[in-house]
């Protein structure tokens, strides 16, 4: 077969689409696809909110999503980290264990020389039917969860008192002039060995405490920083307050929720954009566009394919030899070519055209000669490889060539 150039007709022959429209579209495909896959590496992602638990994201009145809204509009820099490899961040971070038995001693050992702020866990919860993001309060939780949150490295009394809604006072190295704080009802505090107050109520109890010498803090009520607690104006603004003294640097105030099983692992994707991989990335893209310009730009004349089936009688032989060396069949061919010598002598030396099949061995073989024609023409066709039927056909070829001197 072969490649037949068709020209155009006219006007109706036209292409459907010009070249440069299809180029148009394929770099709009193309640069469309690179943003998709750059948004999927660097989006955010959906996430789950957890419900109403008390977390950062969490919208419900003992979440704190409110104080973290309320930073961010006084200008402090905060941050939610779901990264299990962000933990060890600079900045306070604010830690909210919701049960006893919530695994805190990693994070704590990668913070002991980092500002880190625990929230015990006070109240019991489900989730309001009628309301997404609402809880219901079935009451307080039983002493023992907030007392096991830093237990057994730290152990802690938790007490629970009727605050009346009385002003709490800061303690230690606490700068009172801005903390201007009101107890919630009822009120959580705190006691234990190696424990300093910076936040305590009138009774002196501790609400607020550092565990040691190092920057690690213990609020013993949550309701200070929850969405309920900001609904008053000057407790909102004391707890910024509070905060941004516990930070004690510039760094931003950063709320975990991988605790509370919020956490987010890697995007892998993202991996294809940044170092050190960013450079594989950018090979890729070199050389994929690299293969479509070739697509697009010929480099030299064309150059068309040659016939699949030649003409003329050798291309022909050479086609039927090609066919059976492929299927592996020249061992059997011995026999046929002995039946083309025979007819070829019965031509060329006169056989008379009476005899038949051993008639005309036997007439060739009385004939003379190095080797008879009836042995010769018995090994070609006993032939079973190549080597054999070479050496056989080779005798036939001389045994007429020396009768036809």
């Amino acid at each position: 077969m072969s490649d037949l150039a068709i020209a155009r007709a006219g006007p109706e022959a036209q292409s459907l689409f010009r070249l440069r429209t299809v180029v148009i579209l394929v770099a709009i495909g193309v640069a469309a696809f690179a943003a998709m896959l750059i948004g999927a590496a660097y989006a955010p992602g959906s996430t789950p909110k957890g419900g109403g638990a008390a977390h950062a994201v969490s919208n419900s009145a003992i979440g704190y999503s409110g104080i973290i809204r309320l930073a961010e509009a006084a200008g402090f820099e905060t941050r939610i980290v779901r990264d299990e490899d962000l933990l060890d961040s600079p900045g306070l971070m604010v830690l909210t264990p919701q049960t006893a038995d919530t695994p805190m001693g990693d994070v704590i050992a990668r913070r002991s020389r980092l500002p880190t702020l625990v929230v015990l866990p006070k109240w019991a919860t489900v989730t309001d039917p009628k309301h997404s993001g609402w809880v219901v309060h079935l009451g307080l939780l039983p002493p023992s969860e907030p007392q096991g949150v830093l237990a057994p490295a730290n152990t802690l009394t938790v007490m629970r008192t009727k605050s009346g809604g009385a002003p709490l006072e800061p303690a230690g190295w606490l700068d009172d002039s801005a903390i201007h704080l009101t107890a919630p009802r009822p009120l959580q505090t705190i006691g234990g060995a190696n424990l300093k107050p910076l936040l305590t109520d009138q009774a002196g109890r501790i609400v607020l405490g550092q565990i040691g010498d190092g920057p690690f803090y213990v609020l013993a009520d949550g309701d200070l920083l929850s969405n309920m607690g900001m609904r008053d104006e000057a407790n909102a603004a004391a707890a910024i307050d509070l905060l941004d003294q516990l930070n004690v640097s510039n760094e931003p105030i950063s709320f975990d929720v991988t605790l509370v099983g919020l956490g987010r692992t890697p995007n892998p994707l993202r991996l294809a954009f940044d170092p050190p991989f960013l450079a594989m990335t950018l090979t890729l893209v070199a050389a994929m566009l690299l293969a479509g310009w070739q697509a697009f730009a010929r480099f030299g004349p064309t150059v068309r394919r040659e016939r699949a089936i030649a003409f003329g009688k050798a291309a022909l032989v050479d086609n039927s030899a090609a066919l059976i060396r492929k299927a592996r069949r020249q061992a059997r061919l011995g026999g046929r070519y002995a039946e083309v010598i025979r007819d070829r002598a019965v031509t060329a030396f006169g056989v008379p055209a009476t005899l038949r099949d051993q008639a005309i061995d036997d007439y060739l073989d009385r004939m003379g000669g190095r080797a008879r024609f009836s042995d010769l023409a018995a090994a070609a066709d006993a032939a079973t490889d190549k080597a054999a039927l070479v050496a056989a056909a080779q005798a036939l070829h001389d045994w007429q060539k020396e009768k036809g001197k």
